[in-house]
């Protein structure tokens, strides 16, 4: 399930442009000319965006006021990103939980993402909430080709969204079992190739099924899939294109 995002933003040019981008880059995209405007749609807005991403120079409500409210509206689960053409000087983003400097590429978005959502594990489940479990990764690195490392990522990762999208329409439907038995699955599948931040959240959704923070849940599982899609394009698979040697291959 792509990650859907709010942008705020009283340029209309910036919000085309923002828009275009993301939307290239995967995310869901909706746009709104002011932060009272964000918080008139967030009011119905059902499920909340998993990222607003908000301009600090804006007219009526914006700067920590708005992050602020924004948080009582949508709560933890939803990551509150400022960005500005210059870096506040006066505390003004201090109530987000990053800053961007514009312009700024995909690839700096992507990664605040994926810095905050570790932040976040960090906080709540101590420094053993990784995303990756490197002793895994390396024994498959030592006994597959990178072509097919790659593979199997890909498969984990398309699965486990897979299963993500029929654990909604579970929810929509009330469906305790078939939303604890996609868990399940998706625990067994990324616990598999080390992929301990999601077999985590996948066992927590399976012992809990339908609590009153499942949409919460689901919102962590997304950017927890980005977050390892992050690592493992950085890690190793570079390497391994540039010429490393797997375990076969030696």
């Amino acid at each position: 399930m792509p990650v859907r995002v709010l942008v705020v933003d009283d340029d209309a040019l910036s919000r085309e442009v923002f828009a275009l981008t993301l939307q290239r880059a995967g995310y869901t995209v909706e746009t709104v000319d002011s932060g009272d405007a964000a918080l008139r749609h967030l009011q119905t807005a059902r499920p909340f965006p998993e990222v607003i991403l908000a301009d600090l120079q804006m007219p009526g409500t914006t700067g920590n006021e708005l992050a602020r409210r924004l948080r009582n509206l949508c709560g933890p689960a939803t990551m509150l990103l400022a960005m500005s053409a210059s870096a506040p000087d006066d505390g003004s983003a201090g109530e987000f939980d990053g800053f961007l400097l514009k312009p700024f590429t995909m690839e700096t978005f992507a990664s605040a993402i994926a810095d905050q959502t570790a932040a976040a594990a960090n906080e709540l489940n101590g420094p053993e909430a990784v995303a990756l479990d490197q002793a895994v990764y390396r024994k498959l690195v030592a006994s597959m080709r990178p072509h097919q490392l790659e593979q199997l990522y890909a498969m984990c990762l398309t699965d486990s969204e897979a299963r993500l999208t029929k654990m909604r329409l579970a929810a929509a439907n009330g469906d305790d079992v078939m939303y604890r038995k996609e868990a399940h699955a998706i625990k067994g599948s990324c616990g598999m190739v080390g992929a301990i931040e999601l077999q985590t959240l996948a066992t927590s959704m399976e012992k809990h099924g339908l609590s009153d923070d499942h949409v919460a849940s689901l919102s962590e599982f997304v950017l927890a899939c980005e977050r390892l899609r992050g690592i493992l394009n950085a890690n190793d698979f570079t390497q391994n294109r540039a010429g490393g040697v797997s375990g076969e291959d030696a």
